[in-house]
């Protein structure tokens, strides 16, 4: 499939006139999203650390449709640099009608194998960058009438990996920080999760490496382990992740709020 191409999901207006601001925007699930959401018709923003990379993923969505996309290099990390960046950026670009909150995960690993301090880093990447984001963003979705706040994370929020435990930690805190505000944000915000399975990125493949030196077998049969999962018998790719994030933030979906949805080729065996 050609999912930018003849094979693309929505209509090149099904987001026109919406700005989207998409963290961890410079690969992965991230960058395949921003494209998608600018092949539909919207105005993107991609967010992350590296300039060089977002600069040339904005010449991309440019030749992808029609709005007008720019880069905010941004450190999730760092709580007092997104307070001090989202208003400059409303000011310049107006309210962000669509959050996608994504970064990084952290290294796999035994949950016990942990220290205190290596929660740190993750927890501000993810939930509270989602949640300072979310405070700073909501209000001004609720003056126009219109909000979707969507966090990609993990099928661990259903089934916990093995090997990954500070991930699945933190994706659950995640999971459980959105349903509860599903049930508080103003009724035109909905917020929800997409659940990416294995995913043919960048990120997957590093955790296969890990695994490669933990465990001595080869890369080859990692996957080939990883894929025995999956019903269609492959990897995602990373597009159809993006599809299925641009569905929940048309004005269509406003009826879909709190849920969690796997894109996972039905590798999970829960209801």
């Amino acid at each position: 499939m050609d999912l930018l191409g003849d094979d693309f999901p929505y209509a090149a207006t099904a987001l026109q006139g919406k700005h989207a601001l998409v963290c961890g925007a410079s690969k992965g699930i991230g960058e395949a999203t921003a494209k998608m959401m600018a092949k539909a018709g919207a105005n993107v923003t991609v967010c992350a650390r590296s300039t060089e990379a977002l600069t040339a993923l904005c010449a991309e969505l440019s030749e992808l449709g029609p709005g007008e996309h720019t880069s905010l290099t941004l450190d999730l990390e760092d709580s007092d640099a997104i307070v001090a960046a989202i208003p400059a950026l409303l000011e310049q670009r107006g309210p962000v009608h669509i959050l996608i909150n994504n970064a990084a995960g952290p290294p796999g690993g035994p949950l016990l194998s942990n220290t205190l301090d290596e929660f740190e880093a993750p927890f501000k990447r993810h939930l509270y960058a989602a949640h300072t984001l979310t405070q700073l963003l909501a209000p001004g979705m609720e003056e126009v009438g219109y909000g979707r706040i969507i966090q990609i994370i993990s099928t661990s929020v259903k089934e916990p990996i093995p090997n990954i435990g500070l991930s699945n930690t933190l994706r659950g805190a995640m999971a459980s920080w959105a349903k509860t505000l599903s049930r508080e944000l103003a009724p035109c915000i909905t917020i929800n999760n997409v659940l990416p399975g294995f995913t043919n990125t960048g990120r997957l493949g590093s955790l296969a490496a890990s695994i490669q030196e933990r465990t001595g077998k080869s890369l080859d049969e990692v996957q080939s382990a990883w894929l025995s999962q999956v019903p269609i018998e492959r990897l995602i790719d990373p597009l159809e992740t993006a599809s299925a994030i641009s569905f929940l933030a048309l004005p269509a979906s406003g009826g879909i709020r709190g849920v969690s949805l796997a894109v996972d080729g039905g590798r999970l065996r829960s209801i």
